[in-house]
């Protein structure tokens, strides 16, 4: 399998794909585009050395992989500060704490144990654009980088205050009242599938006012003990153990808590798409002004803005994607429909944490006229339609004839809308289907969504069998 590389960074899986020359050559990559960047912000500065973040997941490579790009940022000239083990959301909001230069990653997020990667961090905590991504790429290329020398040497220095600072900045956020969280007495189960969350998570919890916070997966081994993507197939142990506990909600992050899932009381899910609808519905209460999400996306976080007035913007897949688009329209709040949710408000970032505090605050603030009713019945509120998520593999052939089956599949349905921004988006009135490649895994992925379930899996079921048969020319 080849090394994925992505405006999210590079990931592959360690010893094969991912290996110490390409983790090498892309942290020498980083240290030059970091310093040509900081030049060009600061061209009188007297200093060329860049100060660069480093953080990483719970992963048994992570340890060493850090050491090794810590000592590559040195020897390149960087001044690096390592976080420790944080979340992502985290580290982006140090990069900006620290007035650094950028930031590096080590997680593979929601991807197996076997995998890891270098997510990678500008100056502002946010992904590289494509077009800095295409400058590391070319840097990466050109053998014998330079390297500092023996007298221009960085320095690394630890630290451990950003899980502190990063929960007070959002216990400090205006709509946040803990006092009506502390009131309605919430008992939440809390997984964390091992991963950089399983502190700050259930810390984050206890100060927001949960009467309980029961743990789960949350012991930091890195050893994940399922998928450690966040969806219904890979969460019955999570389900069984929040109807044992007999708790009122369960929060579950994925290995670097940019994704946020919430399963009801009675173990059904709330839906990770229904994440960001929960959040924006509470958000727009109180701040009004467009919302964002990407195309892959339900339709019902346009719904709920309809509710408010505001518009609805889609972007491309990704997160760098989204926050531009965001920046672009001046949206108050937006993410994907991954359980991911960026609040500006706090950073330009999907931070689950954040999203743990509006949705629960949210869930607190309706039953104050809905008293005793469960998260089940809150999840009533939204408008409701059911998606159908799954994937496809194709050899490398197909793979480079997407372009042309996508085409060809879209003049199959002329009633639909056509959007080829990302791979293919086919809507229609009342259902609207999305087919793209994967930044991270050699596969496409088929979004569909519909108001009932049957729909949504015919629709995708349909445009699986086009797709093979373009494919296999049969």
């Amino acid at each position: 399998m080849s090394l994925m590389i992505s405006v999210s960074g590079i990931r592959g899986i360690v010893g094969e794909s991912l290996t110490p020359t390409n983790l090498t050559a892309f942290a020498t990559a980083f240290a030059s585009w970091a310093e040509t960047r900081k030049k060009e912000r600061e061209p009188n500065t007297s200093s060329r050395r860049p100060h660069i973040v480093i953080g990483r997941d719970t992963r048994p490579t992570g340890e060493t992989i850090t050491g090794l790009v810590q000592s590559v940022l040195v020897l390149s000239g960087c001044n690096v500060t390592d976080i420790g083990i944080a979340t992502t959301p985290t580290v982006e909001l140090a990069v900006t704490e620290e007035k650094a230069d950028g930031g590096l990653i080590i997680t593979a997020s929601h991807n197996p144990v076997e995998w890891n990667a270098l997510k990678m961090l500008n100056h502002r905590g946010e992904f590289l654009d494509a077009e800095d991504v295409d400058e590391l790429m070319r840097i990466a290329s050109v053998p014998n980088p330079n390297s500092a020398r023996w007298d221009e040497i960085g320095t690394a220095t630890e630290t451990r205050r950003h899980d502190t600072l990063h929960i007070e900045k959002i216990l400090a956020l205006p709509f946040i009242h803990t006092d009506d969280i502390k009131k309605a007495k919430f008992r939440v189960l809390v997984d964390c599938v091992e991963g950089a969350g399983y502190r700050i998570v259930p810390d984050l919890c206890h100060q927001l006012g949960m009467a309980e916070v029961i743990p789960f997966a949350c012991g930091g081994t890195g050893i994940f003990p399922r998928n450690p993507e966040p969806i219904e197939e890979n969460l019955q142990a999570t389900i069984a153990a929040l109807k044992e506990s007999r708790a009122d909600f369960a929060l579950v992050v994925d290995p670097d808590v940019d994704r946020l899932a919430i399963i009801s009381e009675d173990g059904t899910l709330f839906g990770e798409e229904y994440t960001l609808v929960a959040c924006a519905d509470y958000y727009l209460k109180e701040r009004p002004g467009s919302v964002a999400n990407n195309l892959s996306s339900s339709r019902a976080l346009k719904d709920i803005a309809a509710r408010y007035g505001q518009e609805c913007f889609s972007a491309k897949v990704g997160e760098a994607n989204v926050t531009q688009l965001m920046k672009e329209h001046q949206a108050v709040i937006g993410g994907e429909g991954n359980g991911g949710v960026i609040l500006p408000e706090l950073h330009y970032g999907r931070d689950a944490l954040v999203a743990i505090a509006m949705a629960v605050q949210a869930f607190a603030y309706w039953q104050k006229t809905h008293p005793g009713e469960p998260i089940s019945r809150f999840r009533c509120e939204f408008p409701n339609y059911e998606m159908s998520k799954q994937k496809i593999s194709l050899t490398s052939e197909g793979k480079q004839r997407l372009p042309e089956i996508f085409e060809a599949i879209a003049q199959s349905y002329p009633a639909a809308k056509a959007d080829t921004r990302d791979g293919l988006k086919l809507d229609f009135p009342e259902s609207w289907v999305h087919l793209r490649p994967s930044n991270t895994e050699p596969i496409v992925r088929i979004y569909s969504e519909a108001t009932k379930r049957k729909e949504a899996e015919s629709l995708a079921d349909e445009i699986r069998r086009a797709i093979e048969q373009h494919a296999t020319g049969a």
